[in-house]
């Protein structure tokens, strides 16, 4: 008899386990999974196989993904501080940003035109009482802003670091572009002079150049249009070099430097 064939996809059918005469199937007898034709067998690398977690865990996983993150009172209240920080320091910003541009202010400028001193005497080995008229000029180039001079000001002449005489500012009100030269008067009381800072004074009069510093404080409230602002601070320190220590002395060079302090 002819061999029976077997399609190609599938493969013979194993024969029967051999059964006792009472209809049992006998222990022992190996059976083997048969395969439907048409079925395929896929091997994957056990590198590959994803593992699913057990349900138990599966339903926490989920349960723990879809959570929302918790952010603590403190970190809450830390990001809306920054946020209303960086909003006022934004909006502080463009408002300087407007005010400058709108009114364009301009520092004031201020020198000394003259000097008178008078009672300086070199030749006594007594404390001397100087006294030194400066003429001070302040000028105001803006065309907005108006600038008060309080009361609290100070006015120091100094020699190599020996005060000499000091005094105080006028208090007055100085418009929109304006031009006020005002004469200050300076007292010294009882300044003690060693013999050599007399010496150095001497020769530098003999040399028709005696250098001196004014140092000027000045408490002022700018006016910006019809608004008062807060007070600040302008501080002046001029060099001076005049040609005598007498009251027909005259400025031979004069250099200012001016800074403010806003509060």
């Amino acid at each position: 008899m002819a061999d029976r064939v077997h399609p190609r996809d599938s493969s013979p059918a194993s024969s029967p386990p051999s059964s006792n005469n009472s209809g049992e199937v006998a222990a022992g007898t190996n059976t083997k999974h048969v395969r439907s034709p048409g079925t395929y067998v896929v091997q994957v690398p056990k590198d590959q196989i994803y593992r699913y977690p057990p349900p138990g865990n599966s339903r926490r996983y989920e349960a723990l993904r879809k959570r929302k993150p918790r952010r603590s009172f403190c970190c809450r209240c830390v990001c809306y501080t920054f946020s209303l920080l960086l909003i006022l320091i934004i909006a502080l910003g463009i408002t300087a940003a407007v005010l400058y541009l709108v009114f364009r202010p301009e520092a004031p400028k201020y020198t000394i035109s003259n000097v008178a001193i008078k009672n300086f005497n070199l030749t006594s080995s007594s404390p001397v009482s100087p006294e030194f008229d400066v003429t001070v000029r302040a000028e105001n180039p803006n065309n907005k802003i108006g600038i008060y001079y309080r009361k609290g000001s100070s006015v120091t002449v100094f020699y190599s670091d020996v005060r000499l005489s000091n005094g105080e500012l006028p208090a007055f009100y100085q418009p929109t572009n304006n031009v006020t030269v005002f004469q200050t008067p300076l007292k010294g009381s009882n300044v003690l002079l060693g013999n050599a800072v007399k010496t150095a004074l001497r020769n530098e009069q003999l040399k028709g150049k005696v250098p001196f510093k004014v140092n000027i404080k000045a408490p002022v409230k700018v006016k910006v249009g019809a608004v008062k602002m807060w007070e600040i601070t302008v501080k002046v320190k001029c060099d001076i070099t005049v040609n005598t220590l007498t009251a027909k002395s005259k400025i031979i060079s004069e250099d200012c430097k001016y800074s403010v302090r806003l509060w």
